[in-house]
């Protein structure tokens, strides 16, 4: 039996209402690389690491080693990035 996340149906459900009129180019087929997918958020926020970290609840070595490609992030992680590299006013109230 296949424990579900509760945390990424969160995120899940929240990335459908945010790009609801953004038009799906990536398909369900494809996967996509982590790391790549992290730096292409990570760059996109435009955040130094220190307030991508808080942003993401995590600490900044956790950022670094993301960075680094030492620690994959997971799916939920990916999620969470695509919410605030999305949404330039949470990304500032994260930060504040």
């Amino acid at each position: 039996m296949e424990l579900k996340d509760p945390m990424f149906d969160l995120l899940s459900s929240l990335e459908q209402i945010v790009f609801k009129d953004v038009p799906q180019t990536v398909t369900r087929s494809q996967k996509s690389n982590p790391f790549t997918e992290f730096e292409r958020l990570r760059k996109g926020t435009g955040m130094k690491n220190d307030d991508f970290a808080r942003a993401m609840g995590v600490s900044v070595a956790m950022v670094q080693e993301w960075e680094s490609k030492r620690v994959k992030p997971s799916m939920t992680e990916l999620k969470l990035m695509s919410l605030i590299q999305a949404n330039p006013a949470l990304r500032k109230q994260l930060t504040e």
